[in-house]
């Protein structure tokens, strides 16, 4: 239920000398001596080291923010980012890929994080959590687009996390095409305190929670206002045998974040390229995209990706991507299309993460 996500000290070689040296003998006293001024002033060092550095790492974290363009709205209980679509974040439709909504949803919420005070070494993680070394992983992301900024496009991306009891912390948010104003995306997310060293779950404090509580909106506010909406499906169990499935892969180091884990913006990138039907892919965009995490994926894991038509209720009613009942016929490709996606340990069979997507047909 999780999201996807040491080098040994070696010390300075002995320099090679052509001539060996003749070494005189120290009285202890001045050795004693010689090693009491060197601590001190090694000490005395690092404490001026570490009092200029803060400064410079404050002026640093300034810097940033005046840069980026961002800002807490006026209650102070959300924050708002603007980013221009550049040409590397687009693909052949000249739109922006879904990969790209999904970091600039990260990015958001990483900064809308710092700019109330959270670290900067992890994502939003408080004083105590630092203390404990506990970081926060996600648990469930879903992502609606309703349509794609195109290249050169700004859009506006507002974001704001609230409280989800012991259980952890909910982060939603709303985007627009800043030109007309309209909503372009909504996308919402739950997530749990890991502890980095165990990489076990742990409950969340009322130390913590009054760290950010402070930093929430007073009255619950949701990405997703209706009570039946898509974020709150469950997702189905994907069972064998699966109609595509590629099995005995390894994640690659780029897929790692800050947190040591294979990063969650990776799976949308692994289910939408590597692991969807060809045809599906040139004729249709994702609409929506459901993720629940189960367990993290690290750097060494064997993993096996499963993808199939997803199967409930009327087939031809909801699912027009499939055969009217003949096994030849040909595939209705103008309607919406649902998959299931899974992933897990080549191993034991453990599920790591299990998906849904939502795909409509391209107007070209």
């Amino acid at each position: 239920m999780l999201k996807l996500c040491c080098v040994a000290a070696v010390g300075p070689a002995e320099p090679s000398l052509a001539f060996p040296l003749r070494r005189r003998s120290v009285p202890a006293a001045f050795r004693s001596s010689v090693v009491n001024l060197s601590s001190s002033a090694s000490a005395a060092a690092a404490s001026v080291s570490a009092t200029a550095a803060a400064p410079a790492a404050a002026e640093e974290r300034k810097l940033g923010e005046r840069m980026r363009h961002g800002r807490l709205v006026e209650d102070g209980f959300s924050y708002k980012e603007s980013f221009v679509v550049r040409c590397y974040e687009v693909g052949i439709n000249k739109t922006a890929t879904v990969e790209t909504i999904a970091n600039l949803l990260q990015e958001v919420g990483c900064n809308h994080a710092q700019s109330v005070g959270f670290s900067t070494d992890g994502f939003a993680t408080t004083t105590t959590m630092r203390k404990l070394h506990l970081i926060w992983v996600t648990s469930r992301m879903h992502i609606e687009i309703y349509k794609y900024p195109a290249w050169g496009d700004v859009v506006e991306i507002e974001t704001w996390c609230q409280s989800e009891g012991r259980i952890g912390t909910r982060r939603d948010w709303i985007m627009k095409d800043l030109a007309t104003g309209s909503v372009i995306g909504r996308a919402t997310s739950k997530w749990v305190m890991m502890n980095q060293d165990t990489r076990k779950l742990q409950r969340v404090s009322d130390e913590v929670r009054e760290e950010y509580l402070v930093f929430c909106p007073r009255t619950p506010r949701f990405a997703f206002p209706e009570e039946d909406n898509n974020s709150l499906k469950k997702i189905s169990k994907l069972e064998d045998p699966a109609e595509h499935l590629r099995v005995g892969l390894v994640p690659r180091r780029a897929d790692l974040d800050m947190n040591q884990h294979v990063n969650n913006v990776t799976y949308l990138d692994r289910v939408l390229e590597s692991y969807m039907p060809q045809e599906i892919i040139d004729t249709h965009e994702l609409q929506i995209i459901t993720l629940d995490y189960r367990r993290e994926c690290q750097h060494d894991d064997l993993v096996d990706w499963v993808t199939s038509l997803e199967l409930e209720g009327a087939e031809e009613e909801l699912h027009p991507y499939i055969t009217n009942g003949s096994a030849t016929g040909k595939r209705n490709m103008n309607a919406k299309c649902h998959f299931l996606h899974l992933l897990r340990l080549s191993d034991t069979g453990l599920e790591i993460n299990r998906g849904r997507t939502e795909w409509r047909k391209l107007i070209r």
